[in-house]
């Protein structure tokens, strides 16, 4: 892990949610990350192109997360770019929004977004910079933190998508799939406030249609990241990748209350 050391004129983008998602003490959120990792199952000799993980509460969803994130523990070398999407959930806007920023921070330190690719993905009409939208998001924030300690040195391109159809966010994705030192990071959980039985039977559906790419048959009530998840698995479809779920659970199998859970998919694009 490499702590980047910022330019004094330079804008960085604050943790919103440390201390609520998350710990806010560096020593105690890295202790945590490495927790969560090590009680992971163990990882399976596949290369990533992207992969899908939850963002919710670290109490919640961290564990089902892990099991991706613990494909990268022998990439740290390779991986220098990492694209990440996720919904947006304060904000109602159409399209794409990239951030005035220069770096993301946590309490583990400073991330550089890579302006160059944000720069080449406001080319397309339905992307444009929003540091509003951006400020207080919890879904991709709380990937940061799996990424800096995973990551030896890596830039950032956070892309916080609204109202945009899956084929939009695939044509964004196909802008910087063929950089092989690009990972992209699909922000997504799954249903929501369902009783535990009635999550775990949709759940069980829709990761079938995750795996299976079929990206038209995952709507509003089954992911809340549907649609960059949608546009992820329109270009693995195009690309003949194959996607493999690596755990499936709730917030009932996590935190033990099982009366409105949300649901939680980690997978892989190979």
């Amino acid at each position: 892990m490499v702590i980047t050391m910022i330019n004094t004129n330079s804008h960085t983008r604050t943790a919103a949610v440390a201390g609520i998602f998350y710990a806010s003490d560096p020593e105690q959120l890295s202790s945590d990350i490495l927790n969560y990792l090590t009680q992971a199952p163990p990882s399976l000799n596949l290369i990533p192109k992207a992969i899908i993980a939850p963002h919710a509460g670290y109490m919640y969803s961290a564990p089902v997360a892990a099991s991706a994130y613990k494909l990268l523990e022998p990439l740290a070398h390779k991986i220098k770019q990492v694209v990440l999407l996720g919904p947006a959930h304060r904000f109602s806007f159409n399209g794409v929004a990239t951030p005035d920023a220069d770096y993301f921070e946590t309490p583990i330190g400073t991330i550089k977004i890579n302006s160059t690719l944000c720069k080449q993905a406001e080319q397309l009409n339905y992307v444009h910079p929003d540091s509003l939208a951006h400020k207080e998001e919890h879904s991709l924030e709380v990937h940061l933190p799996f990424l800096q300690t995973l990551l030896n040195d890596f830039e950032l391109t956070p892309l916080l998508v609204g109202n945009c159809n899956h084929k939009n966010i695939s044509n964004l994705l196909e802008l910087f799939w063929e950089n092989e030192e690009t990972l992209f990071v699909i922000s997504t959980d799954l249903s929501h406030f369902h009783t535990y039985e009635t999550a775990k039977k949709q759940d069980f559906l829709t990761s079938g249609y995750i795996e299976t790419l079929q990206p038209e048959k995952i709507n509003y009530n089954d992911a809340c990241g549907r649609n960059p998840l949608n546009g992820l698995l329109t270009l693995a479809k195009k690309h003949q990748l194959n996607v493999k779920c690596l755990d499936l659970r709730n917030s009932g199998d996590t935190s033990g209350n099982k009366d409105r859970v949300v649901g939680y998919g980690s997978y892989v694009i190979y």
